[in-house]
């Protein structure tokens, strides 16, 4: 493979009346590095030098052949000129990558050439490796030190376990320094992390209320201050307080002329996000208008404000939340789809408590160090005590219908009822009672309502009600046939030889007619 350099003359540095070393002359004399063929761009004002160098490379390296180019440059200073006039010559070169090795000189020429010879290789304009030459720090090195840059920065250990260190930092952050060991979770964090670094587009959150969606929004805020991203504040509200006919004027402001009354004038929500960020929680609560209206100020920057005959322009990067599926919200009407379409371009599910148990143990220490500052005091849990409580909140059977707020709930009961700071095993056995009754209330309401969803206008049996009933929500919180199959038969499997729970569950809704399909209305196994 032969080594090829392409670089300028120096028309400072190769005449060497600073000092003897001359980097394109030097440039071929280093034993270790040879250099087949140099390529030296000049400016016709400056051929006699050319020519000199091309001379005194023949003395110390006879073995390298050396190209003269002539670009001329009018100022080689112009970045415009300097770019386009050695996009032209990378264009035009013809590159051979199977038999040469092509290599970038740095030193010499302008700032802007420089940078210009960055942009062009970073980009694989021209496939090359940059080279820095300096001259000799003593008589170990007479042609001067070398050094060869690859810009693929996975070859730099260093640099790599940096740009990890901060990959894992910012992930962190966006999981609100939770260790969490749930794959879904990580793998969100990494991906979210990457699009809030690189992209303004509008964020939409999926997920269950108390899935963390709020909280997540504050981080993507704060990363993207820390991205220097954004400079503004976070504004955030719930659209379904947004009621009636006042809701355009608190988005979008209103000026006095809409009332006339002193005193109605408002900048609204998306002037104070301006140059921030806009999180809108619940936004299929916003009437149609509003939606429309919203949607126009995604698309152009612009809007008017309620009662106004002048454009205001603003810029806020959006997030936007919704507990249900956005698809399912589009057909009944809830959410626009031409605002869903600016939507989905960037989507993210928080997963719900009961898909990841996994980091159930690190979410409850954290809430109640959360507690212990509120109390001001500290508060641990005694071994046996913290064992009963993680096999209860960790088992299948527990189905965490608030998501996190549950879980905050319960860790500030127990850390308020410590008042020796220490939660005992009876005091665990209280609190999974409370939760269990708490859950049990909550799901009773809704056990005739999804029956008639399922099996309209069919009777059944107070035995088959009641069991039915878990079972399809056991499908519906589950991501899985399979999954489901897991949490309700948890025990009994146990003494199974064939673990087919799947099968089971597959077999025991056939009875009433029923599928996974049915069941959960739009998933599939």
């Amino acid at each position: 493979m032969r080594n090829v350099v392409i670089g300028f003359l120096g028309t400072q540095l190769d005449m060497g009346k600073r000092r003897e070393w001359r980097p394109s002359v030097q440039l071929c004399a280093h034993p270790d590095f040879p250099i087949d063929r140099l390529e030296l761009i000049y400016d016709q004002r400056h051929y006699h030098l050319a020519c000199t160098v091309m001379a005194a490379i023949s003395k110390v390296s006879p073995d390298t052949e050396v190209r003269l180019v002539q670009i001329n440059m009018t100022d080689p200073w112009d970045f415009q000129e300097v770019y386009g006039k050695l996009y032209d010559f990378a264009a035009d070169y013809g590159f051979d990558e199977d038999r040469e090795r092509y290599h970038i000189h740095l030193t010499t020429g302008t700032h802007v050439a420089q940078i210009c010879w960055f942009l062009l290789s970073e980009s694989r304009h021209i496939p090359a490796r940059l080279i820095q030459t300096g001259p000799p720090r003593d008589d170990s090195e007479p042609s001067g030190k070398l050094d060869v840059i690859d810009l693929e920065l996975a070859r730099y250990n260093a640099l790599q376990r940096r740009f990890e260190a901060a990959a894992r930092e910012h992930s962190a952050l966006l999981l609100g320094g939770v260790e969490t060991v749930s794959p879904k979770m990580q793998a969100l964090a990494e991906r979210l992390d990457l699009v809030t670094s690189a992209s303004d587009a509008p964020i939409l959150l999926l997920g269950e209320p108390g899935t963390g969606k709020s909280a997540l929004a504050a981080r993507i805020h704060e990363l993207k201050l820390v991205r220097r991203r954004i400079k503004g504040r976070l504004v955030q509200i719930n659209c379904a307080t947004l009621g009636g006919e006042g809701a355009l004027a608190v988005l979008f402001g209103q000026r006095r002329s809409a009332t006339g009354l002193a005193g109605s004038e408002r900048a609204g929500l998306l002037r104070e996000a301006d140059g921030g960020v806009l999180f809108l929680d619940q936004i299929d609560a916003l009437g149609p208008a509003e939606q429309a209206a919203l949607l126009q100020v995604i698309e152009t920057g612009r809007y008017y404000p309620v009662g106004s005959d002048s454009e205001v322009t603003t810029r806020f990067h959006l997030i936007a939340s919704a507990s249900a599926d956005p698809g399912a919200l589009v057909r009944s009407g809830q959410l626009r789809a031409d605002l869903h379409a600016r939507l989905s371009q960037w989507m993210f599910r928080l997963p719900p408590l009961r898909e990841r148990r996994e980091d159930i143990a690190a979410h409850l220490l954290d809430l109640l160090d959360e507690s212990e500052r509120q109390l001001g005091r500290k508060t641990g849990f005694n071994a046996d005590a913290l064992a009963r409580y993680l096999r209860f909140a960790e088992d299948p059977s527990s189905p965490w219908t608030g998501n996190l707020r549950d879980l905050q709930a319960s860790a500030h009961r127990m850390a308020v009822l410590a008042e020796r700071g220490r939660i005992t095993l009876p005091m665990v056995e209280a609190e999974i009672a409370t939760l269990r009754s708490q859950w049990d209330a909550a799901t009773s309401d809704r056990d005739a309502a999804l029956l008639r969803a399922v099996l309209p206008g069919i009777e059944l049996d107070e035995f088959d009600r009641a069991q039915l009933t878990t079972v399809l929500r056991a499908c519906r919180e589950c991501p899985t046939l399979s999954a489901a199959g897991r949490r309700l038969f948890a025990v009994s499997r146990e003494g199974k030889a064939s673990q087919n729970d799947a099968d089971r569950l597959r077999k025991y809704l056939a009875r009433f007619d029923l599928d996974w399909a049915a069941v959960t209305g739009f998933r599939t196994d």
